[in-house]
């Protein structure tokens, strides 16, 4: 089986300016849990966005769920993404829609019937808790009540890759360790691969799972 992502010697660079990734070696199976951590201004948020066609490649090689993300025309770009969870830290919500609207959203994009999405959103708001606030607007909720909102909809089209950037670096605590709970319950029990970049693994999952880091804009895979 391929992997899901496969990178050799991946370069990133934004116009007229030094690489920021001069050499991303790696790869990544099904089911694994990684941890991309590295500086402020490493490049770990932009080596997350090559992974989802928001970035150009700049040299080397990347291929993410069996796609060249060298060469990758529109369509096909779509098409990797509707089989993509992305979580951001900025949540980037649709704060004109509800809750539940905003659960539904990959699911209308991919022509779902309303009553599939509404009953895929049910469901969700159950396993994030928040079954009560589906009426409720972004804005009326507490940053942790969004970003599981957000959590909730990377996973309502059965995603085989969650992609998240610093899911946690704006929450509490408490919030924080909710989401990494249900970031580790998606890979153990619906064994969706998971890549989370952060500035910071927490201590009770140092020791589990895959850690590559970033230094001087090469990637290295130090478990």
């Amino acid at each position: 089986m391929p992997s899901v992502i496969q990178a050799k010697e991946l370069k990133l660079a934004y116009p007229r300016h030094e690489p920021v990734i001069r050499n991303a070696t790696f790869k990544v199976e099904t089911k694994d849990f990684v941890f991309i951590t590295g500086a402020s201004g490493s490049g770990k948020s932009t080596l997350l966005k090559s992974m989802y066609g928001a970035m150009e490649i700049g040299g080397g090689e990347l291929v993410v769920g069996g796609m060249d993300m060298r060469s990758l025309s529109s369509a096909k770009l779509y098409k990797l993404r509707r089989h993509l969870g992305i979580i951001f830290q900025d949540y980037k919500l649709i704060t004109e829609w509800t809750v539940e609207k905003n659960i539904m959203l990959p699911l209308i994009i991919a022509g779902y019937p309303k009553d599939v999405c509404r009953a895929q959103a049910g469901k969700l708001l159950s396993h994030v808790k928040l079954t009560h606030k589906a009426d409720h607007y972004p804005l009326e909720l507490s940053g942790g009540e969004q970003q599981r909102v957000a959590m909730a909809r990377a996973l309502a089209h059965n995603p085989f890759l969650i992609l998240a950037d610093e899911p946690t670096g704006n929450l509490d605590d408490y919030s924080a360790r909710v989401i990494w709970e249900l970031l580790l319950r998606a890979n153990r029990e619906l064994e969706t691969t998971v890549l989370v970049v952060t500035h910071h693994i927490p201590d009770m999952y140092d020791a589990q799972y895959r850690h590559l880091i970033l230094e001087n804009g090469v990637l290295h895979d130090i478990r």
